[in-house]
């Protein structure tokens, strides 16, 4: 068992005061210290959001602590009941068998704890989170604040921020279809084909909202990869290919899809969701919806 120094944003695991339910957000962790970071700044924003209920980030692996150790952490400093966030897009392996042993593990042995596992951020029935679209849709948006596709690999911009939000509620803004005249979705990739069919149902909305034709891409485990599917879009006429991000955090993957993608000839890519707004306001929907999994200790 890894030793870990426990920290929330900005403080230290404290006894319960009678306040709300502590939040613990799971990533699936990284060797790249950016995924931490992001995992860090939507723990900050989430607190931001909700005051008085305290946020605690952990990874299942690569960076400390995990949710195992801090939940336990939690049992120990009088909390009672606490809420488990995965961030994952999909319901494949992490969320299905590595969540529950964390929790299972926690829960095995100490003063007892009452864990709720939410659903994932992804998908959860057919129909893809609003919230969800609405964030990609930002991302997607922030990639011409001020018209350009200039880059740093191959003409393309994959992190800029600001000016421009695309992500109207209601949908995008009619003013700003056109902007592209395809899209590809690229996701970190999975050998889980119902995971990969919740990945499709993303894409299928990202294309009705911009009113183009939207494919699914993966870094990893399964094909198209991101420049294959420009690549064929391209082949197919389409000359404005653009590249949302289906990613909760920057990294290795995220970098990748980014260079095939401009060498593919992608005139933009997006960045990844990280601490959007709309994905805060996800995870808030997960904390306060019904729970999908309880384990006692």
């Amino acid at each position: 068992m890894r030793a870990a120094r426990l920290t929330s944003p900005g403080t230290t695991v404290t006894g319960a005061a009678g306040g709300a339910d502590p939040v613990v957000l799971v990533a699936h962790g990284s060797r790249d210290p950016r995924a931490a970071d992001a995992t860090r700044a939507l723990a900050r924003a989430v607190s931001a959001a909700r005051p008085g209920t305290p946020v605690w980030a952990s990874w299942l692996d690569h960076t400390e602590p995990g949710p195992t150790e801090l939940l336990r952490q939690l049992a120990v400093a009088g909390h009672r009941r606490a809420v488990l966030v995965p961030l994952l897009l999909t319901a494949a392996y992490h969320h299905r068998v590595d969540i529950p042993a964390a929790v299972a593990a926690a829960t095995r042995s100490g003063p007892p704890l009452a864990v709720r596992v939410t659903d994932v951020l992804g998908p959860a029935d057919d129909t893809p989170d609003p919230a969800l679209l609405a964030g990609l849709c930002r991302r997607l948006g922030e990639t011409w604040p001020d018209g350009s596709t200039a880059s740093r690999r191959g003409g393309l911009d994959a992190s800029r921020r600001g000016g421009l939000d695309a992500s109207r509620r209601g949908g995008l803004d009619a003013s700003r279809r056109g902007r592209f005249d395809a899209l590809v979705l690229a996701a970190a990739g999975t050998r889980d084909a119902r995971a990969r069919r919740s990945v499709g149902r993303v894409a299928d909305a990202l294309g009705v909202e911009f009113g183009v034709p939207c494919r699914v891409a993966y870094a990893s485990a399964a094909p198209p990869a991101a420049g294959v599917a420009v690549s064929r879009l391209r082949a197919s006429g389409a000359r404005r290919v653009a590249v949302s991000a289906y990613f909760l955090a920057p990294g290795l993957f995220h970098d990748a899809v980014a260079e095939a993608a401009g060498a593919a000839g992608a005139v933009a890519v997006a960045a990844p969701l990280t601490d959007a707004p709309e994905l805060v306001e996800l995870v808030l929907r997960r904390v306060d919806d019904r729970p999908v999994l309880a384990s006692t200790g």
